[in-house]
């Protein structure tokens, strides 16, 4: 039941107070009217007694305490769904932006989303191709998987993450129901036009639902734009039988606006300024991703960090470490060698990597490679930062092909560029011909069978 009051007693944007108010609920959607008739949105942020604190997501210029009137409008913020939502760019409210008619929506559905059973959780076990080998090869998505990118300021992560979502695919029979879910966040117009601009060129828009939120945005929005974007993703996995890709960025400016909302209530802060809630507030985020027994769709999540400072132990991608299932770091020395994508694959780690690898997955001779290629990679760095210290010719003959390799790897396998895509098998071969420049004998985690199969078609 829709009620209205006229009894706003103070605005402190973006927050605003409402006095004798009756059966008002948390979230609840809310319309402003002003005297001059235009109308402005928000939601209840808390409840106490008979007043209300609601959370305004436009500006609170010109709102007049004695004329606004407040109209509760008994459910919380929604998002039209249907299926017609792929191809489309909309705003962080959910509203179309592309210049199309509006979508004639198939349910409302609470941004908020349900919690998903634990009991009814299916296990993350199938490969998700991103053709990005640092990713496919060493550190491999999952499908139901939330695997972050750790980036920091000035890093390439906008082009990652463009390359992800153009080039990403499941294998086999069900590779044409795959959709993306991309979530811009606080981002400026030039990025956004950057997005927009290379999945149209690219085609890949025709399957994609893009959800883009400015800079100069409300923070309140900013707050709603990941949500409009998960529920999106949940009615297209799990209503459409699809797999969906659902790529957020930047995170960092999502819990920025979480600490200017909540430095206006003047809550207590936490580490850095940021609400204590902060960890609760990202697992409502990524917790939304995952597999659900008896259903065929699925929601993997690929959020996108810029750690301030470059800094691991910030708050943001500190906990977000502890929710997801690894990390992909973007490395500055990488970027300044010129490397594309600048991918430091030694702390990059993908917990469930093992899951989604293997016969029938990816090939048999994934994971021995994979744990070959890591292990001489480490040797490498270690022998090339001997050399600085002691020179070239402290170095053994095993130490300086341990060295030769890094180099090749990184000129090889890491930096391919942001408009190649690799299939798993290109990344594999790669991989194959890298370990070439070792002897036999230092290839001692790779069973002895995929060395005389693998080894001997490298160059063919």
């Amino acid at each position: 039941m829709i009620r209205e009051y006229k009894t706003v007693e103070e605005v402190v944007s973006p927050l605003m107070m409402v006095r004798m108010v009756e059966n008002v609920t948390y979230d609840e959607l809310v319309e402003v009217e002003l005297h001059d008739g235009s109308i402005r949105r928000g939601k209840v942020l808390e409840v106490n007694g008979d007043t209300a604190v609601v959370q305004l997501f436009e500006s609170a210029a010109g709102i007049n305490l004695a004329n606004a009137k407040v109209r509760f409008l008994g459910h919380p913020l929604e998002l039209g769904v249907s299926g017609d939502m792929l191809g489309r760019v909309f705003n962080g409210m959910g509203q179309p932006i592309d210049g199309g008619p509006d979508i004639l929506p198939e349910e409302y559905r609470d941004i908020n989303g349900l919690p998903m059973n634990p009991a009814a959780r299916d296990y993350p076990n199938e490969f998700i191709q991103t053709g990005v080998s640092t990713i496919d090869g060493l550190n491999t998505l999952v499908r139901g998987q939330k695997l972050p990118i750790f980036s920091g300021s000035g890093l390439p992560h906008a082009n990652l993450a463009a390359q992800i979502a153009r080039q990403a695919k499941v294998l086999g029979d069900e590779g044409s129901n795959f959709a993306v879910v991309f979530a811009a966040i606080g981002i400026t117009f030039e990025e956004s036009e950057f997005f927009v601009s290379e999945f149209r060129r690219t085609g890949a828009i025709d399957r994609t639902v893009l959800f883009s939120n400015l800079a100069n945005d409300p923070a309140v929005e900013r707050i709603s734009t990941p949500r409009m974007a998960l529920t999106a993703a949940e009615y297209l996995a799990f209503e459409k039988k699809m797999h969906v890709l659902v790529i957020m960025t930047d995170i960092t400016n999502y819990a920025e606006a979480l600490r200017e909302v909540s430095a206006a209530r003047k809550e207590v802060p936490g580490r850095r300024g940021f609400p204590g809630y902060l960890y609760t507030d990202l697992a409502s985020l990524y917790e939304r991703a995952g597999r659900i027994n008896g259903k065929k769709g699925s929601i993997t999540q690929i959020p996108i960090l810029t750690m301030p400072e470059d800094d691991k132990t910030h708050p943001i991608p500190d906990l977000t470490g502890y929710i997801t299932e690894g990390q992909i770091i973007l490395s500055r020395e990488l970027y300044n060698k010129g490397l594309q994508p600048p991918i430091d694959v030694l702390p990059s780690l993908s917990r469930l990597k093992n899951k989604g690898i293997g016969k029938g997955k990816t090939r048999e001779d994934h994971a021995d490679t994979m744990n070959q290629i890591f292990a001489a990679y480490a040797r490498g760095k270690t022998a090339k930062e001997l050399a600085v210290v002691l020179g070239e010719s402290a170095l053994s003959d095993m130490d300086k092909k341990y060295a030769e390799f890094a180099t090749v790897f990184e000129e090889k396998y890491v930096s391919q560029g942001y408009e190649t895509d690799r299939s798993i098998e290109d990344t594999l071969a790669i991989g194959w011909e890298l370990l070439e420049i070792l002897p036999r004998t230092e290839l001692k985690r790779i069973h002895q069978e995929y060395i005389e199969k693998y080894m001997d078609k490298v160059g063919e």
